[in-house]
């Protein structure tokens, strides 16, 4: 096996640059699993490159290249393009963007049919996958436990149009074959929900095989802790590979300017029609929005989302300018001291 299958292509490298190409397969605390064409380790980030030269910090999924060790942790040099990508705002307040998944195909966007299913949660997830640039798949796990889908599909279709969705069963199979037009070598596919969603029960059902621990859910609520603690990538035995993150049951958005617009088609049909440029879609008159929800258009509930999602992607947008200009004031802060200290000395 070499990186090639891993869906490496030697194009991404740019011209004059050495180093050995590798794919980040895990994500720890200081420190990256990866596989090259020597095989699995570890490596560590070359400071210099991040910490003070801006380089991108790769995440599980991203095509790197290393300076590679043979016995002890290799060294990551260079976060190579992404194809797709996908990100959050950072769980931990003031530290703005946490990557999540980079250079995959596929989203699989998971609710299980219980007490989990939940459309709003929904509509944040389809958001930031269309702004990734990879294909969103809709999966309603736990089918065992309903015996009508019908009114979870009209909710999907409500919210999620022309968006792939299926039904499946861990625990009967049922379903399963749907997915295997997915199940393609060299592509990668990431899994995305909440805890106890089935994630890993997926998993194991795609891979026939227990290769990721599976905890049950409280019935009482349909919650379930995480049974995966870090993202990493898997390559199963088809040459199928499956990023699976820990359960995010909130999903902040981030820079979804056209996330938002795909996943919003429906809202954006009317925003611009509107007599007047700025209309707050409020009170104003001749608004096409309001025409649009009084006429039965255009779904309210739907319009509510939007307005809520872009309000909050706009504060991300703001707080990142901001973060931006403190890193940059520090940059060049940093080199005048550099310089300074030359001159003295």
């Amino acid at each position: 096996m070499n990186i090639t299958d891993f869906g490496f292509n030697y194009d991404l490298i740019p011209e004059n640059t050495s180093g050995t190409p590798a794919r980040i397969t895990s994500v720890h605390k200081g420190r990256f699993g990866v596989v090259s064409d020597f095989g699995e380790g570890y490596a560590q980030l070359k400071s210099k490159v991040y910490y003070y030269e801006g380089e991108k910090f790769p995440t599980v999924g991203d095509f790197v290249l290393i300076d590679y060790v043979e016995n002890g942790d290799s060294r990551i040099i260079a976060t190579l393009k992404r194809r797709t990508y996908f990100s959050r705002r950072d769980p931990d307040k003031g530290r703005g963007e946490q990557a999540v998944a980079a250079n995959f195909d596929y989203v699989f966007i998971m609710q299980s049919l219980n007490n989990d299913f939940n459309p709003k949660r929904l509509e944040r997830y389809l958001t930031a996958v269309r702004q990734s640039g990879a294909e969103p798949v809709i999966i309603l796990t736990k089918a065992d436990l309903v015996d009508d889908y019908l009114p979870y599909i009209l909710e999907v279709s409500r919210v999620a149009p022309n968006v792939s969705t299926h039904i499946v069963s861990s625990k009967t199979g049922f379903g399963l074959d749907e997915l295997s037009k997915y199940m393609q070598k060299r592509k990668t596919h990431v899994f995305l929900g909440s805890s106890g969603v089935g994630k890993s029960s997926l998993v194991n059902a795609l891979a026939g095989q227990d290769i990721m621990d599976v905890n049950g859910i409280r019935e009482d609520d349909s919650k379930g802790r995480h049974t995966t603690t870090h993202r990493e990538l898997i390559m199963l035995k088809n040459g199928v590979m499956i990023i699976d993150t820990p359960g995010m049951r909130e999903l902040g958005m981030w820079d979804v300017s056209e996330g938002l617009g795909e996943a919003f088609a429906d809202v954006e049909e009317f925003i611009g029609k509107c007599k007047f440029r700025d209309c707050k879609h409020e009170n104003e008159p001749h608004c096409a929005v309001r025409k649009a929800i009084e006429d039965g258009i255009l779904d309210p509930a739907r319009f509510e989302s939007y307005k809520k999602l872009k309000s909050e992607a706009k504060y991300n947008e703001d707080t990142a300018d901001y973060r931006r200009q403190k890193q940059q004031w520090g940059k060049n802060l940093r080199k005048f001291e550099k310089q300074n200290k030359k001159e003295i000395w």
